[in-house]
């Protein structure tokens, strides 16, 4: 193993999924439609909030930030992992694995900050509807948004510089398909406990805050709901809330599954491991414009309107 500055290895190799060296092509097929339903998807979500001036309210504000999170948290890895799969393009630089290894982490917590954020605005639109628009300015939800931002740049900037400073006295072979931070640190000799920790701590921190403050959001929500004078006003405001709903359940379903199997799931074969990982980062990508533009009146029509124009 080629090293640099006696400690650094000058490239890294990921082997991409081990045990399914074989069906690797097959796989490669739906990663990379799911790929570019999430690419081309988000972009439309984007072209039409910027385009349709109604659709310039808190909650499409927070779901244009939200797609360019996932446009870049897909992208960092989905090229790389095909260019394994295709061309055995199995080699990535020590910094770039360090930086792939930031994206994933920072736009990560960015997600699931812009979710707390759409709950938010949407226990306020059915809170007071009245004082949504001041509670939630467009100011506000611009700070709101740089705050998020900060916030994943902020704690795991760390994260690289960390993993820098330790020593790769292994091989210098990545079994994955991306570089992953257990992946990486499994690579270095001796005591790597303050960097698992520092890890392990701020993702827990930042997860069980924002999933608490969603959980939280959803109890009110369905607490003024049930308070609301009629049963068709509580369901027509609880439908507000449906696409929401789903896209929250499927991140925090994967995101949990994908924490619990590579923290504690020591008995699980590597390649369930390594694509149930896949699944988290490409799934939500994938499915919160499909979601958000089926389940949303204004989208959808939107969408048909384009589509209908180009037919002519």
């Amino acid at each position: 193993m080629l090293l640099k500055n006696d400690s650094h290895p000058f490239v890294f190799i990921l082997l991409g999924i081990p045990g399914l060296e074989e069906v690797q092509y097959w796989i490669s097929i739906p990663f990379c439609c799911m790929y570019i339903l999430a690419f081309f998807g988000n972009i439309i979500i984007l072209l039409i909030i910027r385009s349709e001036k109604s659709l310039h309210q808190p909650m499409f504000l927070f779901l244009s930030m939200l797609a360019v999170t996932d446009l870049v948290l897909s992208s960092s890895t989905l090229p790389k992992m095909l260019g394994i799969f295709w061309f055995n393009l199995r080699e990535i630089g020590f910094d770039a694995c360090l930086t792939q290894m930031f994206i994933i982490h920072s736009f990560t917590a960015m997600e699931s900050g812009y979710f707390l954020a759409m709950a938010f605005d949407r226990f306020v639109a059915i809170w007071n509807p009245l004082r949504h628009s001041a509670i939630l300015s467009t100011k506000t939800v611009l700070i709101v948004g740089i705050c998020v931002v900060l916030r994943g740049v902020v704690l795991f900037l760390p994260h690289p510089f960390i993993v820098k400073s330790l020593i790769f006295c292994q091989t210098n072979i990545i079994p994955h398909t991306y570089c992953e931070f257990m992946a990486v640190i499994k690579l270095t000799c001796g005591d790597s406990t303050m960097t698992k920790s520092y890890s392990l701590t701020v993702a827990s921190l930042i997860g069980a805050f924002d999933l608490l403050w969603t959980i939280t959001s959803y109890a009110l929500i369905l607490y003024t709901v049930l308070h609301l004078p009629t049963k068709q006003a509580g369901l027509k405001a609880l439908s507000t809330c449906t696409s929401h709903i789903l896209v929250i359940l499927v991140f925090y379903t994967t995101a949990t599954f994908t924490f619990v199997t590579h923290r504690f799931g020591h008995n699980i074969q590597p390649q369930i491991h390594i694509s149930i990982a896949n699944i988290y980062l490409l799934v939500p990508p994938m499915l919160n414009p499909v979601i958000y533009g089926m389940r949303t009146k204004k989208i959808r029509q939107r969408i048909v309107l384009v589509f209908y124009s180009f037919g002519d």
